[in-house]
């Protein structure tokens, strides 16, 4: 009797896991899609907006409705390019600068630009390093510039966005691009995002950088960290109007100055250690219209060879992205466990226990949740059976996610390079 009430207790949580999969397939906004992306350059695109046909390809490419796709214009369809200032917050990334910076100052862009990197108390050589890149590279003009140590109530990286914004703002210029020191940008980035910004009418344009996957663990790790932002944030959503779901890719944020200026970027996020989600809420919490999407020309280049080092970049803002509640980390631990550990766990059990319902339930979960993997598989090039491994995946998320909550109450929350920092609740507000 007993182990009968058992299995049929788990034909209920098999169940519970399918249709959860059903729900994620059809009804989050399509996330497991990977083609909303800018769309390449092409003579031939039509550069109004307005027009009743859509430059070919952009339904497919862009995913979101014409009116609301960004429309990557030719440079001769451009009258008047409007200048740019791109401003990049660095501590401690001598490392990764030579392969990123570079790509910065070759931008092919036909208005005015700028550089200005702003070394956010770097002991490894960052801004004399970068001024030896610009005087080796040449290319557009590079400020560097330090602002101190962040006062009580800022993080070390949007202080030093603010410092950067600020040195900016004497050249007048209608966009910021904030990006970070590890990202590097194919020759035609910055014009693709001003020109999608311009024609979609964005106050903010966004990408995903192709973050580096070449060990075993960056493998396993990598694709399904996209995965599962996408997830919580389904890009078709973030680029409709009228809906609240919000959120932007640090690395790669193409910021209208008006825009900046009328929501108070960056102070009114100066304590967000997720800055990028809490800069799209801010802009689209005020009105604004922003895309975000996959990119095709921007790379991560910083490595993280070991679990370790991806262990550390999840776990360190984890428990934050929970809002440092015990009731979202219960919740996302339970919701996590019943999408992607009771469909491989369901399919054991039947086996074990001859029960073909519960198998089959597993399995068909275990199946879905394959089959929605693919894509970003394909997207970062790895061979697809890797797909069904995403349960054990996800489970290191989970320990990830629990390990970022005992970090924080044992006082090393939120902790990046030297620099932890404290809840929103407990920063004090601005005189």
């Amino acid at each position: 009797m007993g182990q009968t009430a058992r299995v049929s207790a788990f034909v209920w949580i098999a169940a519970a896991s399918l249709a959860a999969w059903l729900w994620l397939l059809l009804c989050q906004g399509f996330f497991w899609r990977t083609d909303v992306r800018l769309p390449p350059f092409a003579d031939s695109q039509v550069s109004d907006p307005h027009i009743s046909d859509p430059p070919h390809g952009i339904p497919s490419v862009s995913g979101l409705p014409v009116s609301d796709a960004p429309h990557s214009d030719p440079p001769g369809d451009q009258p008047e390019w409007p200048s740019v200032c791109v401003v990049v917050p660095a501590r401690d990334e001598a490392a990764v600068l030579p392969s990123s910076l570079p790509s910065l100052l070759a931008q092919d862009y036909p208005g005015r630009a700028e550089v200005f990197l702003v070394d956010d108390g770097s002991t490894d050589g960052t801004g004399e390093l970068a001024h030896e890149l610009a005087r080796r590279h040449g290319g557009l003009p590079l400020t560097v510039g330090s602002p101190g140590e962040p006062p009580a109530g800022w993080t070390g990286k949007l202080w030093a966005v603010r410092h950067g914004i600020g040195l900016a703002r004497a050249r007048e210029p209608e966009y910021f691009l904030l990006t970070d020191a590890d990202i590097a940008h194919a020759p035609d980035s910055l014009r693709g995002l001003v020109a999608a910004a311009r024609t979609g009418g964005f106050d903010v344009v966004s990408q995903m950088a192709r973050l580096r996957v070449e060990s075993l663990w960056e493998r396993l790790v990598v694709p399904a960290f996209v995965y599962f932002f996408a997830q919580l944030y389904p890009f078709r959503r973030i680029g409709r109007k009228g809906t609240r779901t919000a959120a932007a890719a640090g690395g790669c944020v193409l910021l209208r100055t008006e825009t900046a200026e009328r929501v108070r970027i960056p102070d009114a996020i100066r304590h967000a250690v997720i800055d990028d989600v809490a800069l799209a809420r801010a802009v689209k919490g005020d009105g604004g219209h922003i895309w975000l999407g996959l990119a095709e020309r921007v790379d991560s280049v910083r490595p993280y060879p070991r679990l370790h080092d991806l262990w550390r970049m999840v776990s360190r803002s984890a428990y934050a992205q929970l809002r440092h509640s015990l009731a979202l980390l219960a919740g996302t631990v339970a919701g996590l466990a019943l999408v992607y550990l009771v469909p491989p766990a369901a399919v054991v059990v039947g086996l074990i226990a001859g029960s073909a319902t519960v198998a089959v339930l597993g399995a068909l979960a275990w199946l879905v949740m394959t089959g929605t993997y693919m894509p970003m598989l394909r997207y970062y090039r790895q061979p697809l059976w890797l797909a069904p491994l995403l349960p054990f995946t996800a489970l290191l998320y989970l320990l990830m996610t629990v390990d970022s909550a005992v970090q924080h109450y044992r006082g090393r929350g939120a902790a990046w390079k030297g620099r932890t920092y404290a809840r929103p609740d407990t920063v004090p507000d601005e005189g």
